[in-house]
């Protein structure tokens, strides 16, 4: 649980919201009382959800765990482009030799 005055939490909102969908509750105060609670909706689950996905956003709901976040997308598959190993041999001497002369 974090506590953050209003103007942090203007100021750095898009962090805090991430924060939040990580399953953290968010305190907000102004002056140092709370005047708000953000936290993730408890609106029902996607249907999609397998069954462990549900069980890990309860849990994360009421508090017990954070959620990850999610891992970055693979990397595009190789394009297949072909080049010459002749061509990469030259521009490899060619680098080599200016790193010689300088």
């Amino acid at each position: 649980m974090k506590s953050v005055g209003i103007r942090e939490l203007k100021a750095h909102l898009s962090r805090y919201l991430e924060e939040v969908g990580r399953g953290e509750l968010v305190l907000v105060t102004d002056r140092g009382r709370v005047v708000a609670e953000v936290r993730r909706p408890t609106v029902p689950q996607r249907p999609d959800q397998s069954p462990a996905e549900r069980a890990l956003s309860v849990l994360a709901d009421r508090g017990v765990l954070r959620l990850g976040v999610r891992a970055r997308p693979e990397a595009p598959p190789p394009t297949g482009l072909k080049v010459p190993n002749r061509t990469i041999d030259r521009l490899l001497a060619e680098a080599r030799a200016e790193d010689d002369e300088g």
